[in-house]
This record gives C-alpha cells, structure tokens and sequence, in this order.
C-alpha cells in the first residue's frame, strides 16, 4: 500500500474519479490561470464556481467566508417602499434626543450610552419603518430583542410617537419614585413597552434563538399559530464573544428557523476598545455563522464606495481591506485624508493609482461615514434579503462606526461606551449635521433641550402611519390575562393518599403528579415538560410515548426500542422539550414557555426539571432574567441537597442552590419532605401563577432521589405547607418533666429528624415534636414584611413567630443544605435557635457515610439536641459526652 504522506488530498480521494482525463483538465485550466493571470485571479474564479454551484442546488460544501464586500450589490438592491427624507429627518429626532437624555441626565451622575444607538440608529428606523410587526394586527406580532445599550434611542423614538414625554425622558435611569424609565430593557420595571431583557450580555442572543423555536412549537403542536412572527436580535459585535451568544447557532440552523433574524451592529468596537484589533470579526463572524447552517448577508460600505469599487479593475482594493485588520480602519477613521492616502492606498501600486482618480472628499467620505449600516437603503435591502431567505435563519452583518453624527471627539474613539455627555459646541455641530432646527440659543452648556417637531407634524404623521400599517407601536408588550381553569383534582388527591409501604422518592412523586396533570381536558396539553438530557434519570421516561418528545421533522428513523412500552418516540407535535446537555438551552425554552402568555396570549405551565447542582449555580444569571421577564412556571431542582446523590462528589452536591435562590424576588423557594406536600404547592402555584389573580412569579422546588415511605397527607396542612411551616410529629412526653424541644427539618432530613427523636425518646428520656420546614424562604418573605409593617405603625407578628409560639425547649432546625439556609428565619425565633447542615465541598460516599461527615445523620441530631438542652441546664452536660462516645462522634 502506498504511503499516503505528501500526497495531495485529490489523491486521497474515496471516491471513484469516472472521467480522470476530465478531472486533469480542470486542474489544468486552473493552473494556467494561476500562471498567466495570478493567484488572485485563481482564487477569484474558484469563488465564484463554487457561489454558482451553491445557487445551482450542486451539493458541494459551501464557502465559510466571502470577500469583504455587500452581498447585495448596489445594482441588486429592491426599490425602496419609503421616503428617505422624511426618515431622514425622523432618525436626527431621535439621535438628538437620545443624547440629550443621556446628557441631562448625567448632570446627576446617573449615566448612560450614547455611542451605541448612534451608530446602530439606522438598524433600528430602518425596522421601525418597514418590517417590525406590531401587536395590534393579526397575530402576535414579531418579538424584538433590543441591544440594551441603545435603549436610549428607543426611549427617544417612543417621545417622538407620543408614547413618553419630556418628564419621563428626564427621569430615565432614576426609577427611586416610581415614575423613571430604567436603564435597560427591563420588561419588571416598565412592562407595557419592553418584552426581553437583553442586557445581560449574550442572553439575548440565546433567548432569541429558543423563542423562535418555541413559536415553531406553539404552531405544531396546534396552540397557536405563529407563523406570521418574526424574531429579531439586536446584537454588538463584541457581545459575540460571549460563550451564550453563538451557543445554539447549530440549534437555529438544525431546525431550519427562518422565523429568526440576527442582527449584528459591527461597529468593531466593545467596551474599552477593538473587538479584533489584529483581526476582522466580521469574517470571523461569517466563517462561524456559515459553519453552523445559516444565512449570511453583509451590509458594510455604504453608497459612496460604489464609485472605488467600480474602478478597482484589479481587485487590488478588495484584497486590501480584506488585510486591514479592524484595529487598524478605526485608525483611518479619525485620521485626515493624507494619512488614509499615505497608509491605505500606499499599500501597493494599483492602489495608489486607483487613489489619484479620487478626491480628498471622495476619500473623507468613504472612510469616515460611509457605512452599509449607515444607509437606509443598504439596511432595507439587507432585511428584505433576510425575509426572503427560506429553510435556514439569517444574520445580517451591518458595519457603522461607533459614536456616528457625535462629532469627532466620540467616532470611534476607544473611550466612547464610558462617555456620557456632549457638551454645547458638539451639540451644535451634531445639529447642524443632522440639520434639525433647533437654535443656537437654546444650546446652553447647562440643559440641551429636547427637540421635538410637533405631534401633527409630517415626521409624527409619518411615524405613526408607518407603525398602523405595521400593526402599532413597537416594541410593545400586551399581556391577555386569561385565567386558567383549576385541574381536576383527582390528580392530587391520589399524591395526598400516600404511597403506603412502597417507598418513592419525591423526584417520582412530583413526575407522577404532572403526569396526571397533563391528563387533564382542559389544562393538560398547556403543560411544557423541559429536561436536560436526564429524563431517565428523573424517572421522566414513561413520558415519552404517550406526550411525545418535541421535534420539528418528527421521527424519521425506526427507533432501537420501539419494542419497548417506553420507547424513545419523537413527534412534530410532541410536548416535552428533550434539550440534550444543555442547562443554558434548557432554561431559555422554559423562559419562552413561561413569558407565552404575553408574547403571544397563549398560557403555557412549564416546568423544567434539572439536576439542582446544575441549575441556580450554573444558569443563574438566567433565573433573573426569567424574573425580569415576568415568567411564571415551576422550576424543579432534582437530586436535591448534599448528601442525597451518593457517589457523584464536589460538584454534583448541592447544598446551597436555596441559597442563591433566595435572593431572587420573583422565586418562590420549597423544599418539601413528602409527596403530598409536593401535591399542595404545585396546586397552589397554579393558583398564584395561573388564577384569576395571577402574581409575576415563579416557583423553585427541590425534590430528592431517595426512595422513601412516602405518608398520607394529615389534617388540617395545608396552610402550613403553603407558608412553610407546620407541626408534623408530636412527640410524646415518658415523663411529665421531661426536657423538651422542636426539631425543624425540609426536604429529606425529615426522615433523620424523625430518628432522632426517637432516639430522644428512647435513650435520653427526652421528647422532641417534628415541624416540617416546607420553605424557609417563604418564612422570611412573610417575616420581612412584617417587619416593614412595624416601620408603617402596623403590628403584624411573622407566622413563623406565631407557629412557634409557646412550643417549649429550643429549636434545632436541620436540612441538607448550608446552614445560612434555615438559618434565614432565625431572628424571628423568640425561642433558642440553632441549626445543622451540610457546610463544605461535596464528597463521593454512602449517604450513611456523607451524613455522619457533615453531622446531619439521626445520632448527630440526637447530640446536637443534648447539647442544646445542657446548655440550658435542662440535662446534664455529662449526657453529651456520653452520647457522643455511644454513637462514635
């Protein structure tokens, strides 16, 4: 066998070569080419033989990067449905007005971004115009995800239409009172006109895409019809570079979603400077969208070049800034003609040729405002390019400069995302550039005015005819209160029965509820089930054939175990989102699901159920954002707590999650011991969340793997369950002067709570009564509030307070979690307080094991307990010492 090292990869080839003469006179001609006409002229051909055979249907694989050019060329572009003037004149409105906000605004040290929104201001008008789709027509309308740093524009835009006023505007970023406009998209804090927080960096690009997959989701399984909604992400070149934001590229392209445009504001410049100084991200950018599936269209020069391509007879021009690294044009950008002409076109001798046949403003132009992304023409027919693009979504990659129109201090200045106000004589050279007629008298150093050209004037009318046609104003949020129906209760009734003498882990138990929850006629088919690729694992499995896995080609193989009852079964219409290992992709459907019933007026229950390690600690950042967004839903934390999942070690033991969770406002927190007391919040969660007064919250349940007796629900509960707290065990007195105290315990330490106090019992003479802490969390919220009153003159004692209230002997509150977690509620204790948990890294063990390390099992409980009552005299200390040395502590 020939050694295949040095060989060229045609002779490497697996395929048959059926016409060898034919192949030798293709290679050939190319290497006449290449001697008689140059390599450039080479590489040249190949593109385009390959661009025609891509446009023809040949299946050859496709170019990861084109030339540094438009995809649409001038000659190509459609007619433009509008009148560029009246735009014109619409766009310096709101330029204008956007960086008086910001300025006034920054009098009281409040900032703001000005430099963003100037340079994507035409990315925005030109959507607003034509293509953004409003609420109030037919549909849902289309979903935009704005750049959070360009809010000001937006705001600006919406003073133009009469959305705001000028007090309004002066109170952006200065929400104290109640009547500011916040600082981003923050749909909490001003919900009539923002729907997606996008500020958080990268998440915007990673909601966008799972929103329009879940549009496709509504559509197919038959609850809504999206199809006329479009996706829109407004992005910056620099938020690329977030790992979220190109995550789930593959994801868009795999399932065909040419219902989602991106749009990515390459202005080359993030946050302290170049976003590829020594490199081009705009090819970067094409190469990695091309590679994943999707559409690429590229507006970056703007008219004016039109002339300089048209006499680059040579290609010279073309190959040059393809060179040019981005730190580099930045450079030209702020630089006089005479250096562009010495460093740009002094490149080679067909460049400073081609530079003699252009005027010093020719070459101005083109270098220092001449942007696709600066045209409205340029950007129209990108979008309308966008539209029409079937079977795959697009990215439109528009070049600007960064601080366009704001004079030279701020065009692409290193410095301008931190610079937060023009001063008078950029204000006036800003106005006489845009032409607005604003008077030199009313340009003061102290308070630049708004500028607004009357609500019946021909921009507003303009405006406002455009936005009807659309569908009405945008961005907008509009939310369809429609309350859902109670589900039957024969769901919960079976949960409130017990499971008898098989034992269940309380993961099983919740699974099973919403099992029978999707059964129901009314509510059922509303229920969204998401998981991580561990649907087995959460016993999730017997799902599969009777809802369905989501998938938008259904199942177009015979699966392994069709002969099984609980086979794999994938459908168009299936209900559970199976996401593969994907906690951030995961999370992003769960936030469309859970914000469905304002994006488009379709109540949907999602419940997203993860490895609890794996959910608050890794996606976080994502949980605010569902908070911000108004969601509602419940959010399952399984294998919950330190000690339960034998064997998995430190970064699969969460013994915090609680933790982080309670600091989230929107987040109801519950750690419920028992299958019932699952049964009661799930049904009071949908009562809040989905009720005829539905709250803007969301619920966090942790639920365990161990299998366990799972009891029949007592009397009388309920209340307790809800608020966190109630008296589960009783315990009996030997004697009549037996020293007392309370066990609080959540989750699965019940279990070793009520060990220990029959431990108590039975070899210390001591009596303990068991609580069930259902929700520390909820127990401070109610607490805190109570604590508020008091500052009102109101006198409200905490319920955990009054539960507690007269039960003798100390309180000993245990979980599997850090102690900070019950520790929450300690100050609303009167009695003495102490607790255990499971402080520290995970490790890999038995439970038996894991708990006797952290001092959480029934016999460290029994000590603890001991300690506490010698302490208070109540028992000798003597008894402690004893106690440890029986039990080997």
């Amino acid at each position: 066998m020939p050694d295949p090292v040095g060989k060229l990869p045609s002779e490497l080839d697996q395929l048959p070569d059926r016409d060898a003469e034919e192949t030798a006179e293709w290679a050939a001609s190319l290497d006449a080419v290449t001697e008689h006409a140059g390599p450039h002229r080479a590489a040249y051909l190949m593109r385009r033989t390959l661009q025609h055979a891509e446009s023809a249907g040949v299946p050859v694989p496709a170019l990861l990067e084109t030339d540094y050019l438009n995809t649409i060329p001038t000659a190509a572009e459609p007619a433009f449905d509008g009148d560029e003037a009246m735009e014109s004149r619409i766009a310096g409105w709101n330029r204008w007005n956007a960086a008086a906000m910001v300025t006034r605004g920054s009098r009281l040290g409040v900032g703001g971004h000005i430099a963003t929104f100037a340079s994507a201001a035409w990315l925005y008008e030109t959507g607003f115009n034509h293509f953004f789709r409003g609420k109030e027509g037919d549909g849902s309308g289309d979903q935009l995800y704005i750049q959070g740093h360009a809010s000001p524009g937006i705001y600006a835009r919406a003073f133009l239409d009469g959305r705001l006023t000028e007090e309004q505007l002066d109170n952006f970023r200065q929400e104290a009172g109640g009547n500011g406009l916040p600082s981003y998209p923050h749909p909490r804090r001003l919900p009539w006109l923002w729907e997606f927080p996008t500020v958080s960096m990268g998440l915007g690009p990673l909601s966008a895409i799972y929103q329009a997959r879940f549009n496709r989701y509504l559509t197919n399984r038959g609850i809504k019809d999206t199809s006329a909604s479009h996706v829109w992400a407004f992005l910056g070149d620099g938020e690329m570079d977030e790992p979220e934001s190109t995550a789930a590229l593959a994801l868009a392209a795999r399932e065909g979603l040419d219902n989602l445009t991106f749009v990515i504001n390459c202005n080359l410049q993030r946050l302290d400077g170049p976003v590829r100084a020594n490199f081009k991200i705009v090819q970067e950018l094409e190469s990695q969208f091309r590679g994943a599936g999707w559409n690429v269209v590229k507006s970056l020069w703007g008219s004016a070049w039109d002339e300089l391509f048209a006499l680059d007879t040579t290609g010279a021009l073309v190959r040059r800034l393809r060179a040019v690294p981005d730190a580099q044009f930045q450079t030209y950008a702020t630089r006089d003609v005479a250096y562009i002409r010495e460093h740009f076109f002094g490149a080679e001798p067909a460049l400073v040729e081609l530079a003699k046949l252009l005027s010093d403003a020719k070459i101005d132009e083109c270098f220092h405002t001449s942007r696709g992304g600066h045209e409205a023409r340029k950007v129209y027919a990108a979008y309308r390019a966008a539209l029409a693009h079937k079977g795959a979504p697009t990215v439109v990659l528009a070049q600007t400069v960064k601080g366009y129109t704001l004079g030279t201090g701020f065009e692409s200045r290193n410095a301008n995302h931190q610079m937060k106000k023009l001063s008078g004589e950029q204000f006036r050279t800003m106005r006489d550039l845009l032409e607005l007629p604003i008077p030199d008298s009313a340009l003061n150093e102290e308070l630049v005015p708004y500028g607004h050209p009357g609500a019946d004037s021909p921009e507003v009318r303009y405006l406002q005819e455009r936005r009807a046609e659309l569908g009405g104003p945008a961005p907008a949020r509009r939310v369809h209160a429609v309350a859902l129906p109670e589900p039957s209760e024969k769901a919960f009734q079976s949960v409130y029965k017990g499971s008898g003498k098989q034992s269940v882990a309380t993961t099983m138990a919740f699974v099973r509820l919403v099992k029978d929850l999707m059964r129901d006629k009314e509510t059922g088919r509303r229920w969204v089930p998401i998981v991580p690729d561990e649907a087995r694992t959460f016993g999730m499995e017997a799902l599969f054939p009777s809802a369905g896995i989501y998938s938008p080609l259904g199942q177009t193989y015979d699966p392994v175990d069709r002969d099984q009852i609980m086979y794999y079964k994938e459908a168009k219409d299936g209900q559970i989102l199976n996401e593969g290992i994907t906690e951030a992709g995961s999370m992003a459907d769960f936030i469309a699901a859970a914000t469905s019933y304002a994006t488009h007026g379709e109540t949907m229950i999602p419940f997203y159920i993860f490895y609890s390690m794996f959910g608050w600690q890794r996606t976080g950042d994502q949980m605010w954002q569902l908070a911000d967004q108004l969601g509602k839903g419940f959010i399952i934390g399984a294998t919950a707590g330190r000690t339960t999942l034998t064997g998995e070690g430190l970064q699969h033991a969460d013994g915090h999650s609680h933790l982080l969770a309670a600091t989230n406002p929107a987040s109801l927190n519950y750690d419920p011991a028992f299958a019932y007391e699952i049964a009661v919040i799930v049904k009071d969660g949908l009562r809040r969340m989905y009720g005829p007064d539905a709250e803007d919250v969301f619920y966090y349940l942790t639920v365990y793997n161990e299998p366990m007796p799972q009891p029949a629900m007592p009397e009388g509960v309920e209340e307790g369950i809800v608020k966190g707290l109630y008296r589960f065990k009783e315990g009996v007195p030997a004697k009549a002067e037996a020293p007392r105290l309370q066990l609080l315990a959540s989750g699965t330490a019940i279990h070793w709570v009520l060990q220990a106090q029959e431990l108590l019992a039975a070899e210390w003479g001591v009596t303990a009564d068991v609580w069930s802490a259902t929700s520390w969390g909820e127990l401070r919220r109610e607490a805190l509030e109570c604590d508020e009153a008091l500052l009102r003159g109101e006198q409200r004692t905490p319920y955990v307070t009054r539960a507690l209230d007269g039960a003798p002997g100390p309180v000993l509150a245990v979980s599997d979690w850090m102690r900070q977690v019950p520790d929450q509620i300690s100050q609303w204790v009167e009695q003495d307080y102490s607790s255990l948990g499971t402080d520290g890294f995970g490790l890999s063990d038995t439970r038996d094991a894991a708990r006797r390390h952290f001092g959480v099992d029934a016999r460290s409980i029994t000590v603890a307990a001991l300690a506490q009552l010698a302490r208070r005299g109540e028992v000798p200390a003597s008894a402690v010492k004893e106690a440890r040395e029986r039990y080997g502590l």
